[in-house]
């Protein structure tokens, strides 16, 4: 198991921020390692916490009178110069009940009103995003959207695009855009199943 020697802060952003971590394994090896964390200051970081709060949220809503489509989003992202398709999320505020989140988030990006469901804890539960680069650690919500879309919250620094994609479009969108890893693997799920929340309502039989 590694032991951390030294953090070191090394930009400060409202939204994510810098860490230079040294430290050594069990096998002598020193390492020097660059995190990327939302925590603005070291003491809020996993590493120091050793707490699995939630970063954020990811929605994955479906939509129509059937629960037939999904919503997505396709934006713009810097890293890669390109438009991707993703699910809607967004950061939680402090002390915001993720659920709150999720709803919140999907109405500034999409314009639609969304009504969670509350399934077993364990489908809920942050998990780590990439956790080879940062310690951000995101929920998945899961629920309803209805209304009509609207780009009149998007943020200024946002280009984003609402998508209500059927199964046909979801299979076209896999095979020939770009698409985020957690939303490809949803899109798996939802085109192979006419209803892509029954394993929500399964019983455990353990």
């Amino acid at each position: 198991m590694g032991v951390i020697d030294k953090i070191t802060q090394l930009t400060e952003n409202r939204f994510l921020s810098m860490y230079e971590v040294d430290g050594h394994n069990s096998k002598g090896h020193i390492s020097h390692y660059m995190v990327a964390s939302r925590a603005q200051h070291p003491d809020e970081l996993k590493i120091n916490t050793h707490k699995n709060t939630v970063d954020g949220v990811i929605i994955y809503a479906l939509y129509g009178e059937k629960k037939d489509r999904v919503v997505l989003i396709r934006q713009y992202r810097y890293p890669i110069d390109q438009y991707v398709y993703e699910l809607p999320a967004g950061l939680t505020e402090p002390g915001e009940d993720f659920h709150d989140g999720a709803s919140r988030e999907l109405h500034e990006e999409t314009g639609l009103d969304f009504t969670p469901i509350h399934p077993d804890p364990m489908y809920e539960e942050a998990r780590f995003t990439s956790v080879g680069l940062t310690d951000e650690s995101v929920a998945i919500v899961y629920g309803y959207a209805s209304g009509k879309t609207s780009d009149r919250f998007e943020e200024e620094a946002e280009e984003i695009s609402v998508i209500l994609a059927d199964r046909e479009e979801c299979r076209r969108i896999l095979k020939e855009e770009l698409v985020s890893m957690n939303c490809a693997y949803s899109l798996y799920h939802f085109i192979e199943d006419d209803d892509p929340f029954r394993f929500l309502h399964a019983k455990d039989d353990h």
